[in-house]
């Protein structure tokens, strides 16, 4: 019943999402939202169900965006064309980090995720095909038919892509394969010892998280028109761990509120910088749009010293004890 409950509950989550640019919001913003969800949902699925934390998971990202954009751009490849190559060359380059970090853990790991992804960023710095600090244009083009240049209709193609992958980490999280990662991350030498290879298991979970990664790079570079720097830079791979610890670590849904939470602040602080100047007749909070780093650092520790779990991983722990307020207790 619980598991119908939440499946509903996804349903719905979904189609409020698809009737947003109805109620009157941008477009652009909520599928730049969609794009950052999905790379928070794919990096938690390395961190919340595997215990491995990466640094350097904006080279996925870049990766996606970068190869994806160019197939299409350089190659002439249609749409699906490129959104595969994107997805397959983060997947290549996954496994090829994968195969060296998986060999280490703890920050260990993380250090090695880093140090490989600073080498793929100069990499894409330096390369012809990227157009360097001035970036990759990327087109549209048509995905079935359907001309992608209006941005109401690239809304709904994000959309049913973010929803499949979401539906595919959903799969993957409620199947075997994921209780073999939530043991994996809960004890890793009980997992040993009850036979299972861990580190093969460690790496097809590094592989698919690169996977979607990539693909949230291909449909940031669709809803940006371009592929940068700032897709692979190690400043995104902070911002996609601060999405994830803000929304909830190990919740399906956490990422996503996490990842709107931080794109909001980046784009509407501004305003709300003058907003609190009016309202306080201080002209310090004017300057507020320019602080971004600091907004967003103040709100990690807040998160770290108030909530833990996140904000839906707190929402999750507080419904449980009032539900078991609620119940009566057992006769002795």
């Amino acid at each position: 019943m619980t598991h119908d409950k939440r499946l509903l509950g996804y349903v719905a989550l979904f189609a409020g999402i698809a009737v947003l640019p109805a109620l009157g919001a941008y477009p652009f913003f909520v599928m730049t939202a969609m794009c950052f969800a999905l790379f928070a949902c794919a990096f938690n699925l390395l961190i919340g169900f595997t215990g491995l934390l990466s640094f350097g998971h904006a080279a996925f990202l870049g990766a996606g965006a970068y190869f994806g954009g160019y197939a299409m751009k350089g190659w002439g490849l249609p749409p699906l064309l490129g959104l595969l190559t994107g997805v397959g060359a983060a997947a290549l380059i996954g496994l090829l980090f994968g195969l060296l970090a998986i060999r280490r853990s703890g920050i260990y790991f993380s250090m090695i995720t880093l140090a490989l992804a600073q080498m793929l960023y100069f990499f894409f710095l330096q390369a012809p095909f990227t157009g360097g600090e001035d970036g990759l244009s990327v087109p549209r083009g048509h995905l079935f038919g359907l001309d992608m240049s209006n941005d109401l209709t690239l809304y709904y193609v994000v959309l049913v892509i973010f929803a499949a992958a979401f539906w595919l980490i959903y799969r993957t999280v409620h199947s075997p394969f994921g209780q073999v990662l939530t043991s994996i991350r809960e004890n890793e030498a009980r997992a040993t010892s009850l036979g299972y290879d861990v580190a093969r298991f460690k790496l097809l979970a590094f592989v698919l998280s690169a996977a979607l990664a990539g693909l949230a790079g291909v449909l940031k570079s669709w809803v940006v028109g371009s592929a940068t720097l700032t897709d692979a830079i190690w400043t995104t791979s902070g911002a996609v761990i601060l999405m994830t610890l803000v929304g909830g670590m190990g919740t399906l849904v956490g990422p996503m509120v996490g990842a709107l939470v931080i794109i909001a602040l980046e784009n509407k602080i501004g305003e709300l910088g003058k907003a609190l100047a009016t309202l306080t007749g201080t002209d310090w909070f004017n300057g507020l749009g320019e602080s971004v780093s600091l907004v967003t650092g103040l709100i990690f520790i807040a998160c770290v010293l108030a909530f833990r779990r996140g904000l839906v991983g707190e929402a999750v722990a507080l419904r449980d004890r009032l539900k078991n307020k609620r119940q009566p207790a057992s006769p002795t």
